[in-house]
């Protein structure tokens, strides 16, 4: 799916899911939350902070619970969808209409804002080290000024280049990956700038 710009144009543009798509929208529309466009999603924000999203994949549609590790979940609704990679972020998976729950939905995001009031959050670890695959260092000494700039970028911006090319499962996408984003690290721009 393109990302989006506003949350209509999200919905209008996707493949499967619409009318489920709506139905949490308005369910999270009738709550104090304000509604935003990030990361080329909906995204529901309480006193500045996330709070939840709407997502749709092929095979399934649900919600995205930005401090969600931090929630009860009595209903055993949501999972870790990158374990390892994501401390806080919890997602709920719903493949019918039948799985759209208002009141367990609305009990949830209460929690969730709750949780803002009290001033709770998981933080992301900004001071762990940064592991730079072998292939994207040895590709940056190759390249011109690649491994200067890398250098000059923001300890996140490193760590997204890092991630993505550490996720990639076979070396032909690394490599694919690693000369799509060796031009933006000598630019001195990030990998997500585009949505931030």
């Amino acid at each position: 799916m393109q990302r989006a710009k506003t949350v209509d144009d999200y919905i209008r543009n996707a493949k499967a899911w619409r009318d489920d798509l709506i139905k949490l929208r308005d369910i999270l529309r009738a709550t104090p939350l304000q509604e935003e466009v990030k990361w080329g999603g909906p995204c529901y924000t309480y006193k500045g902070k996330n709070i939840v999203g709407i997502s749709a994949f092929k095979s399934y549609f649900g919600l995205w619970f930005h401090q969600g590790a931090l929630l009860k979940d009595d209903k055993n609704v949501l999972i870790n969808a990158q374990e390892g990679k994501t401390k806080a972020l919890r997602q709920w998976r719903m493949a019918s209409g039948t799985d759209v729950k208002p009141a367990i939905i609305k009990r949830y995001v209460k929690e969730a804002m709750s949780l803002v009031d009290q001033g709770k959050e998981i933080s992301a670890d900004r001071a762990a080290p940064i592991e730079v695959p072998v292939e994207l260092l040895k590709a940056m000494r190759r390249t011109k000024g690649a491994t200067a700039a890398f250098r000059k970028l923001r300890r996140g911006l490193q760590r997204e280049y890092a991630e993505y090319i550490a996720s990639a499962k076979r070396d032909e996408t690394k490599q694919r990956r690693i000369a799509k984003i060796l031009p933006m690290i000598v630019a001195g721009v990030g990998l997500n700038d585009k949505y931030r």
